[in-house]
């Protein structure tokens, strides 16, 4: 018998070598012996859970091993010894390692540091495996637990059986026993029958007794329903039930339009992946699809649960249903994070013509229904916040004692934090989206509009008039083809380009092949046309609304495009817009190339390296996608710093500019934004961040110490004093300075070129403006403001100007340089009696200079910062107070303060003529826009007049003329609308008339016309009087669809679809098939079904002016505000939610800026608006009854 344990001591070493090489703690410690209580020092290494202790650390064999499995260690305070060691002990730290076997006596061990004592038994504690053998504790427990379940549920088995036969066997006796009854009763029953011949009165009484009873029990049942019925509660129930039922249509509808995306576009395009000459590739097609098949699978399984508990109706619980889905939707957030990405593969890969094709083909499979593939990718992104507003529905009619209540408010949670990453998600990809809906629309197509980083702005029907020599217009041919079709072209405006298109009958696009696309850095807007002597009135022929674009490309000679507007607040929008984007591509090259020239920091290096631009922060917070400036768009946001964008004039984009003036009220004031501009006027160099100005001043701070100038520059301060007198101007010599004032964007354009000329005193500080010259220029003194001078054009004429000299290392011909001037003068004549072309401050017609003084280099910078900053505020100015009027009717202390602002611009002796100009017409905009409008039509005019004249009947009247005035009613009534009142939901509040007035009168609106249809219908007592109304207003509706009156389409047809109508079996029968096959497409144009999606279809392919349907846009806004708050919970705004809502401000704006050329007829007027036509519903029900009764059931 074996009597001791074999130790394989290779092993042991083996291990004890790797632990002083790779074990988990090493280090010394102090050991104390067993044997006399003394402590020696020695090395301990920790491997695995094996303890290992040398002499030393040279130590080849180890002097002690210790197995820590099961063990437990801790820490141990000092032991007490004598005053004279306890300072020495006081700097050592015990900790005790207690083993769990029997027969083994604790390690005490100690060190010098506290920190690697807490190491050393935290290392110990982990090696010693406890969790381990607790967690195996526990499941022995639950082992042994269950063991016992299985025995105990044996024994109830067997119990249960014998339970079972002895049921039998009980059961057996009492049919016996049954049996033996029945045999009784049998022999009974004469006798009972005797009985019941003997006492018929008791026969009566007990039949009258049970018929009371009865009837009191079926009274008493009938209450308690009665009262359940018209309880709360059940009415809760009902709609809870309604909201479930439409939820269960609303996901069948959604995994339809999966399978499409799946079936019909996915497998296809990857079955065409691994086709020969695949014009797609497996990569691209895992980008634009990622995750779509797996949501559809998804979905499938949660609409088959959603079945399912329908099937159990009414027992309607959904909270377990959610509860499979939540762990689920994390998908979800990777295809929203990829959304973006995959619609710029897509638009990369339509470049590609097989596939271009291909996909067409696709979308021409009758189960797209004219649906592109673009629409399909992004109904995932909204149907989380389905999900989000069906839970809150459900809520609220969900008791709180609810089984289900606390499951369906978790749910909600967890929705809503998923909600607000697909939100910003949306956001971003809505101008792709956008371009990419044109750029199909177009059928030569359109390059530019698959780059990414162009913005749409804006969109309209504008009048292209012909232009001959000299860009004079003919008047003879503009009136003449004022009115034509053939003249109007859809016009695209995007934050580089300008598309210029003509449409066909089917709704689709022409580029123009001359003008169709204009690339706006080579363009030129001249916002007031000239005209001749002959032709001076020509500008009141089309009454100032026309404008026009000159465009010089560096490959071909210049042409003009002149364009007229329907309005004139159209024409100040569309002016605004397009001057906007010249000064944003323009400015940012001015800028670049000022900062380029002295400082050596590129304003792209500059705003790259400004991290305030790139990197969140506790006030901001930025997405992935880049806007029009190459910058990356704001997600949430400070007040504050949304106020430094707006006035950062390193760059505005346009699409931020829009948005902020479309939803500013919602987290500031105008007060505010004026306080700001007014402020980066007067100190313009708080707008640039100072650690730019910082590189800017130290690499200058060499020039300036060398020139030895004064570092207080005259232009470092606003002087707001009167203009000069002219002898104090002419008095002193004009300095000449070259600086040119264009963007180094286009090849054609240079950048700053800071000549070194002969030095002239500085006296006079404004710019003077020559004629277009190229960037090597020699320079050359001017002439006194006294000597007349000439220009001619460039590069043509070889002449210098009197008094000029040739630079002898050049020996180009020279242009002429005009003199200074006095701001409010006009540009001296040329020699042929013609004007040079009215430009804007950063905006030239062609590349010009400005001449600078040597002595003044130092101060180029702080010139071009206040210009610029300058330029910024006029151009705010400009777009707010021509596209956003109503902000400054409503608030006449907003008016005040921009029209003092104006006038202090006005008295700076810096400003420049062009800058005075903008001034000027910006302040006569400010001063006269209440005025302009005042000779439109009103609702309340027209509804006034409608009392003091009979009003026609509906005989008398044609379907043209209703349809038109309809038309003409329903715009007048949409376009009074103001923009904030589709901010915060104020229709849906209490006070909602107060909130919304206008908003409440369109829908008030709506409801009398669909009411006046209705009546009108009902008034008929024949059936075919009926039945011809019927067919007269559907012609109507017709009318009013080639109108692109959709509003007008809706308000007829759901008057015809109401109960007191339809049910009318015998009048639609005498209605013709073709009325009716027409009312079925004009019910399926205007139709709710998938949000409105055949009608804005329609509208993409319209051309305005056109009347929308207001409820589809409300319920757009309602889906927005429902989705995500204003403001988060750091209390930034959420101006990924100010963008949608933006968004969907300009396209209701779009249509509201463009009038309707048809006359007002008041005879048809006063019929569509007299009141007193008009019957209430239930009157009209009963009337219906009266005409066709009930069928008896």
């Amino acid at each position: 018998m074996q009597k001791s344990v074999r130790f394989n001591e290779g092993h042991a070493l083996y291990l004890s070598v790797v632990a002083r090489k790779e074990g988990t703690k090493r280090g010394y410690l102090s050991k104390k012996t067993t044997e006399n209580s003394r402590w020696h020092e020695k090395f301990f290494a920790l491997y695995q859970n094996v303890f290992f202790y040398f002499e030393n650390e040279q130590s080849v064999r180890p002097a002690g091993i210790y197995l820590l499995e099961g063990c437990t260690c801790e820490s141990v305070p000092v032991p007490k010894v004598s005053t004279a060691g306890k300072e020495t002990l006081d700097k050592q730290h015990y900790f005790l390692i207690v083993f769990g076997h029997d027969g083994q006596k604790p390690l005490e061990l100690r060190t010098e540091e506290e920190n690697e004592c807490d190491e050393w038994v935290e290392a110990i504690q982990q090696a010693s495996y406890s969790d381990i053998i607790i967690e195996r504790e526990v499941l022995m427990q639950k082992y042994i637990h269950l063991v016992q379940i299985v025995e105990t549920e044996k024994v109830a088995a067997n119990q249960l059986r014998t339970q079972l036969e002895d049921q039998d066997t009980e059961i057996e006796r009492l049919k016996g026993e049954i049996v033996a009854l029945n045999k009784t009763n049998e022999r009974m029953w004469p006798y009972h029958v005797n009985q019941e011949d003997e006492d018929p009165d008791i026969k009566k009484i007990k039949k009258v007794q049970s018929f009371m009873r009865g009837w009191l029990c079926r009274r008493k049942w009938k209450l308690i329903v009665q009262d359940y019925i018209c309880s709360p509660h059940a009415e809760s129930m009902r709609k809870r039930n309604q909201i479930v039922f439409n939820m269960v249509e609303a996901e069948t509808e959604y995994v339809h339009q999966l399978s499409i995306l799946v079936n019909c576009f996915l497998r296809p395009l990857r079955m065409a992946a691994s086709s020969k000459k695949p014009p797609i590739s497996h990569d691209d097609v895992s980008s634009v699809f990622l995750n779509s098949e797996t949501i559809m699978f998804l979905h499938e399984i949660f609409h088959q649960g959603l079945k399912a508990r329908i099937a159990n109706w009414p027992t309607l619980v959904l909270a377990d249903l959610f509860d499979i889905l939540l762990p689920m939707l994390n998908i979800y957030q990777e295809f929203v994070r990829n959304h973006q990405y995959s619609l710029q593969v897509l638009a990369n890969c339509k470049q590609n013509r097989d596939f271009d094709k291909l996909l067409k083909q696709y979308e021409a499979n009758a189960a797209c229904e004219g649906r592109m593939l673009e629409t399909f990718l992004t109904y995932p992104m909204f149907q989380i916040p389905r999900y989000i507003i069906t839970l809150h529905e459900l809520l609220a009619h969900t008791p709180h004692e609810h089984v289900e209540r606390k499951s369906l408010e978790f749910a909600k949670s967890k929705l809503e934090e998923l909600s607000r990453v697909m939100h910003d998600e949306v956001s971003d990809t809505e101008n792709i989206r956008k371009n990419l809906a044109i750029e199909r629309m177009i059928v030569e197509g359109c390059d530019i509009l698959l780059d990414t980083s162009q913005t749409f702005v804006r969109q309209g029907s504008l009048i292209q008039l012909p232009s001959v020599e000299r860009g004079k217009l003919s008047k003879v041919r503009l009136g003449s083809l004022s009115l034509k079709k053939e003249a109007e072209r859809q016009c695209f405006l995007f934050t580089k380009h300008f598309l210029i298109c003509t449409r066909s009958s089917g709704g689709k696009l022409h580029l123009l092949k001359v003008s169709g696309v204009l690339s706006l850095i080579e363009c030129t807007l001249i916002e007031e046309t000239e005209t001749s002597d002959d032709d001076c009135d020509g500008g009141q022929v089309f009454g100032q609304l026309d404008f026009k674009l000159i465009i010089e490309p560096s490959d071909s000679p210049s042409f003009t495009v002149v364009l007229l507007a329907p309005s004139r607040q159209e024409k100040a929008a569309w002016t605004s817009d397009i001057s906007q984007c010249i000064d944003n591509i323009r400015c940012n090259g001015l800028m670049t190339s000022v900062f380029e020239e002295n400082s050596k920091v590129t304003v792209p290096h500059m705003i790259k390296s400004d991290m305030r631009l790139h990197k969140d922060d506790v006030d901001i917070c930025f997405s992935k996608t880049l806007n029009s400036c190459k910058v990356p768009q704001i997600r949430y946001a400070s007040v504050e710093r949304l106020l430094e964008r707006l006035t950062d004039l390193r760059f505005l984009s346009i699409d931020f500019l829009n948005t902020f003036l479309h939803t500013y009220r919602i987290f500031t004031t105008a007060a505010v934004v004026m306080d700001k501009l007014a402020d980066i006027y007067k100190k313009p160099f708080t707008s640039i961040p100072v650690r730019s100005l910082e590189l800017f001043f130290a690499t200058n701070q060499n020039n300036r110490s060398g020139d030895h100038t004064n570092d207080k520059s005259p232009r470092l301060c606003r002087k707001f004093s009167g203009p000069l007198s002219i002898s104090s101007r002419t008095s002193s010599p004009v300095r000449t300075r070259k600086l040119s004032l264009h963007s180094p964007i286009s090849a054609r354009v240079g950048g700053l070129d800071l000549t070194n000329i002969n030095s002239i005193p500085s006296s006079f500080s404004q710019s003077a403006v020559s004629s277009p010259s190229s960037a090597q220029t020699p320079t050359f003194p001017t002439p006194s403001p006294q000597t007349p001078t000439t220009t001619s054009p460039p590069p043509t004429s070889s002449s210098s100007p009197p008094g000029g000299n040739k630079s002898p290392q050049d020996q180009a011909p020279l242009p002429p340089c005009l003199p200074l001037s006095y701001p409010e003068q006009s540009p001296s004549p040329t020699a042929e009696g013609q004007e040079l072309p009215r430009v804007d401050a950063f905006c030239g017609k062609m590349r010009r200079s400005i001449l600078f003084n040597n002595s003044e280099r130092t101060c180029d910078k702080e010139f071009i910062i206040r210009r610029a900053a300058t330029n910024r505020v006029l151009n705010v100015l400009r777009h707010w107070v021509s596209k956003h009027s109503q902000d400054f009717e409503m608030n006449s202390e907003l008016k005040m303060g921009v029209i003092c602002l104006l006038e202090e611009i006005l008295r700076d002796p810096d400003l420049l003529p062009q800058e005075r100009k903008a001034t000027a017409n910006i302040l006569r905009y400010t001063q006269t826009c209440r005025h302009g409008q005042t000779h439109t039509l009103k609702y309340e005019h027209m509804y006034t007049h409608t009392h003091t004249h009979k009003s026609e009947c509906f005989e008398s009247l044609s379907a043209m003329e209703l349809a038109e005035q309809i038309t003409l009613l329903d715009h007048i009534v949409f376009r009074s609308i103001p923009y904030e009142e589709f901010l915060g939901q104020g229709w849906m509040k209490v006070d909602k008339s107060e909130r919304t007035p206008y908003i409440m009168k369109t829908s008030q609106h709506f409801n009398d016309m669909s009411n006046l249809v209705a009546s009108q219908i009902m008034t008929h007592t024949d059936v075919g009087s009926r039945a011809n109304s019927i067919e007269k207003w559907v012609a109507v509706a017709d009318i009013c669809r080639c109108l692109n009156n959709y509003n007008g389409v809706l308000e007829i047809t759901s008057a015809l679809n109401r109960s007191a109508i339809y049910r009318l079996k015998k009048t639609w029968a005498k209605v013709c098939k073709q009325t009716k096959a027409l009312m079925d497409k004009l019910q399926k144009t205007v139709s709710s079904e998938g949000r409105f999606k055949n009608l804005r279809e329609t509208l993409k392919n319209c051309n305005p002016p056109s009347v929308p349907y207001l409820g589809m846009y409300l319920t757009d806004l309602a889906f927005i505000e429902e989705g995500t708050p204003n403001f988060t919970e750091e209390g930034l705004v959420n101006f990924s939610k100010m963008r949608m809502i933006s968004h969907i401000i300009r396209e209701i704006r779009q249509f509201q800026q463009t009038p309707y050329r048809i006359e007002h007829q008041p005879k048809v007027t006063q019929y569509l608006l007299d009141k007193t036509l008009i019957m209430d519903e239930d009157t009209l029900y009963d009337l219906s009854l009266k005409i066709e009764p009930r069928l008896p059931a």
